[in-house]
């Protein structure tokens, strides 16, 4: 009798699933209207990475962003500064300052060019009038946890106090080493977390890549929760692939940003997914649909 009521009980639970599924309630993104005016609630400060978008030229680049009302590009070095003051866009990531990924603050090695580079650069992007300054761990090669915080608090502490002069916050990205980034260190939330608690610096914070994230630890929401106060910039991409953060990857954006802004974050979260399909402009507004909640 027990196992009869149960293959009802069952036949009834998928029959329902049906039901609703055929009337698109248990879609996971609702379907949008492209030719539909976009109006943003304005609890996201939405930004776009420059590099995947790098058929376009600046200006174009600047010009869709401002039509989609995007606030922010990301990754853009002095030179494309005055492109984006013309459109009236912020620089929401500044780069130009690190050596490259792999040669990073934890190697001593590289702390001589490390502390000149961000010596100099520090100050042009507090006089640009901007805020985040990107920098990176730097691969492994056979270095372990410890001996690579250890090198990194040695290097970082030694221009810290430049940012905090120029309230600049110096962010640290958090990369996959599974896939796109085999051997990189900052690897993991908590060695990142780790590492800002031994610096102490409120100019030192990290970049939560969730793509990235959901490829080496997972548990995206309860990490945002747990450590939103380390955290000063949000990455998204579709998992797998680093494509469009829609209905075709594991990831459901519109939960992972509402937790962002439960938070109180009132920083950017850019968009930094390569686009698949013909049309990138389209696939760049979607994803600010979706992440805007």
């Amino acid at each position: 009798m027990r196992n009869q009521n149960r293959r009802t009980a069952l036949k009834n639970i998928l029959a329902g699933s049906a039901a609703i599924g055929a009337s698109g309630v248990l879609t996971s993104f609702k379907p949008i209207d492209q030719n539909a005016k976009l109006e943003l609630k304005g609890n996201i400060n939405h930004a776009v990475c420059r590099w995947c978008y790098a058929d376009l030229s600046v200006e174009q680049l600047c010009k869709e962003a401002k039509r989609i009302g995007i606030k922010g590009i990301d990754l853009v070095g002095p030179k494309d500064w005055p492109t984006l003051k013309e459109f009236g866009l912020y620089s929401s990531m500044c780069n130009g300052a690190e050596i490259n990924l792999i040669d990073g603050w934890n190697t001593k090695a590289n702390h001589a060019t490390l502390i000149k580079n961000y010596s100099e650069m520090i100050p042009l992007v507090a006089k640009a009038g901007y805020k985040n300054l990107i920098c990176f761990s730097g691969n492994r090669r056979g270095m372990d946890d410890e001996t690579g915080l250890q090198n990194c608090v040695e290097g970082l502490k030694q221009v810290i106090s430049i940012a905090e002069k120029n309230n600049v916050i110096l962010c640290m990205e958090l990369l996959n080493s599974k896939i796109n980034h085999v051997d990189y260190m900052c690897d993991r939330s908590a060695w990142g977390v780790e590492l800002c608690k031994r610096l102490g610096s409120e100019n030192f914070k990290l970049l939560y890549d969730i793509y990235h994230m959901q490829i080496d630890e997972g548990d995206v929401i309860r990490t945002i929760q747990n450590n939103h106060q380390y955290f000063a910039h949000y990455h998204t991409g579709g998992v797998p692939g680093r494509h469009e953060i829609d209905e075709s990857q594991e990831l459901y954006y519109p939960a992972i940003m509402k937790a962002i802004v439960a938070t109180g974050f009132k920083g950017f979260v850019a968009q930094e997914f390569i686009p698949s399909k013909t049309d990138k402009i389209a696939s760049l507004e979607k994803a600010i649909r979706i992440c805007d909640v």
